[in-house]
């Protein structure tokens, strides 16, 4: 499938330092409806989820392949089916990550794997992020990337029903959330804001909501419904598909002293997403 084995992809590593601007907390904080001016100044503390703002592959457009993303190759192996998606993590947090910070990111392959699926062959790539600042540990991560052919039908994977819980958030979904996410996080797939690509290329039934958006949102209601506590672990899986023209809500339910179990779920109340908050 590529011109060389990807196994040569194993143990490559990447480093990016980045200064952790305000600018994006503050673009952020606007589309989550939060205030901007909390992220202003350096030394706000940053939600530890929101480095996905930062260390951004900036490829430039000459490189960019027909889905929007970076052509295949460089630091993630050149596995050539049309599909790829961010499955879901692990994350751990150590240290507070706050505006204004030169911080540090290395990046390793740690795992690719082939799988025959109900979808066909399916590619599994396992990426291993730290972030220090300065000596200090700051943020782990161990990410899980998908790469699948697309499917000439979309076919949702078997539904699953949202357990019970104790708490629900609303959230709107349209075009112009998707739109500042994608420019918030440099994403250039085109699933995400080109309807006629994602319905006529892609063959889903409208525009994809971003697993990383749905992410950051479980996240944050997570932390509003244990005010006071500091999270210390979060882990998330994508479960189903959500579009545009769905409604979302995330839910969650103590799971027991020290966790919290959050769920994404469309309309017909179908889980798309589940996580879980680990608290300090």
């Amino acid at each position: 499938m590529t011109q060389e084995p990807i196994s040569n992809w194993l143990g490559r590593q990447e480093t990016l330092e980045e200064t952790l601007a305000a600018g994006p907390a503050q673009g952020l904080a606007a589309t989550l409806n939060l205030n901007p001016a909390d992220f202003a100044s350096d030394g706000a503390v940053l939600p530890p989820v929101w480095n996905w703002l930062y260390f951004l592959p900036r490829a430039p457009s000459h490189q960019i392949g027909p889905d929007g993303h970076p052509k295949r190759g460089g630091f993630l192996p050149p596995i050539t089916l049309a599909r790829r998606m961010w499955a879901g993590s692990r994350c751990r947090f150590h240290q507070d990550l706050c505006v204004g910070e030169r911080a540090t990111k290395t990046s390793i392959i740690l795992k690719i794997s082939e799988k025959q699926g109900r979808a066909g062959t399916l590619f599994f790539v396992t990426v291993g992020h730290t972030i220090h600042v300065g000596p200090n540990l700051a943020y782990e991560e161990e990410q899980d990337i998908v790469y699948m052919d697309i499917p000439q039908v979309f076919k949702p994977p078997e539904p699953v029903a949202l357990p019970p819980c104790t708490w629900q958030h609303a959230v709107a979904l349209d075009p112009v959330l998707l739109f500042r996410f994608s420019a918030l996080t440099f994403n250039g797939h085109r699933i995400h804001y080109d309807r006629d690509y994602a319905m006529g290329v892609e063959n889903y039934p409208g525009l994809v909501v971003h697993g990383p958006l749905q992410a950051i949102l479980a996240f944050h209601y997570g932390c509003l419904e244990q005010a006071g506590r500091k999270p210390q672990a979060f882990r998330f899986k994508g479960v189903r598909p959500v579009f545009d023209f769905d409604s979302l809500t995330v839910n969650g339910a103590t799971y027991d002293a020290t966790s919290t179990n959050i769920y994404a779920a469309n309309g017909d109340q179908n889980v798309t997403m589940e996580a879980q908050m680990t608290w300090a």
